[in-house]
């Protein structure tokens, strides 16, 4: 359990799509004019990460790994179609997406519109793909997992567009600097949005547990040879006093 509150809260705030890795920016810049437009296109991503990540596990669990073909039969054990990555990955992607825009289309006819043409580009949106190629990097172990990286990191994306949209509409009636308004301003909030996502970094660190065993033992041996150099230093501290007072001593 530990564990799915750390990668979840790891996904939003630390591993941030946005702010973090910088993907799926050209979406992100594009569709953060209202906060209307950026809620529903925020929601379709969610739903696409929640989805296309988990179902990617499952390929890259039981088809794309080295010997996953091995439930196949003991023959295909040296199997190994990691090279089939990116095309089954887009092409699941792609899938959904297009499932995504059916529905968008049939029950919210204006957000469609809104969207217009980022809605399809969400099957080309690196941050679709990214999701599922950083679930495979970082071998995620069990498909719970990977749902839970999917909607996490869906949901942080969707703070960042969510946020940057809301300040852009504020944004519009403050007296921005010629040279800066539109993207330039958006660029900077962007940057300063990312500098304060990264002050999480240590929201997870630990500081309670106990030292290692192997640790302490060095820790340990560590203060008892600066124990046996602080007595060495004291006994020629001492011998070299006796040599200046017997000396001192002939000289008189």
């Amino acid at each position: 359990m530990l564990e799915h509150i750390e990668l979840f809260f790891k996904s939003i705030f630390i591993d941030n799509m946005v702010f973090a890795v910088f993907l799926g920016m050209c979406s992100y810049l594009a569709v953060s004019k209202k906060v209307a437009t950026a809620v529903g296109l925020g929601a379709a991503v969610i739903f696409v990460l929640a989805v296309t990540v988990p179902l990617n596990w499952l390929l890259d669990k039981y088809l794309l790994q080295e010997g996953a073909l091995v439930w196949l039969g003991e023959e295909y054990a040296d199997y190994n179609l990691g090279f089939l990555s990116f095309i089954l990955f887009i092409a699941t992607i792609a899938t959904m997406v297009q499932l995504v825009e059916i529905i968008v289309e049939k029950f919210s006819p204006s957000l469609y519109n809104a969207l217009g043409i980022f809605l399809p580009l969400i099957a080309v949106n690196c941050a679709i793909l990214g999701g599922s190629l950083f679930m495979q990097a970082r071998e995620i172990a069990t498909f719970g997992l990977a749902l839970n990286y999917g909607i996490s990191s869906g949901i942080g994306w969707f703070l960042a567009i969510l946020a940057i949209a809301a300040i852009r509409e504020k944004i519009r009636y403050s007296n921005v600097p010629a040279p800066l308004r539109g993207l330039g301003i958006t660029f900077i909030i962007t940057g300063l949005m990312g500098i304060g996502f990264q002050s999480f970094g240590g929201m997870l660190t630990g500081g309670g547990e106990e030292a290692p065993e192997e640790v302490v033992g060095e820790s340990a041996q560590q203060m008892e040879d600066s124990g046996v150099r602080s007595d060495e230093t004291e006994k020629l501290k001492k011998e070299i006093d006796e040599k200046e007072i017997s000396y001192n001593d002939i000289n008189k």
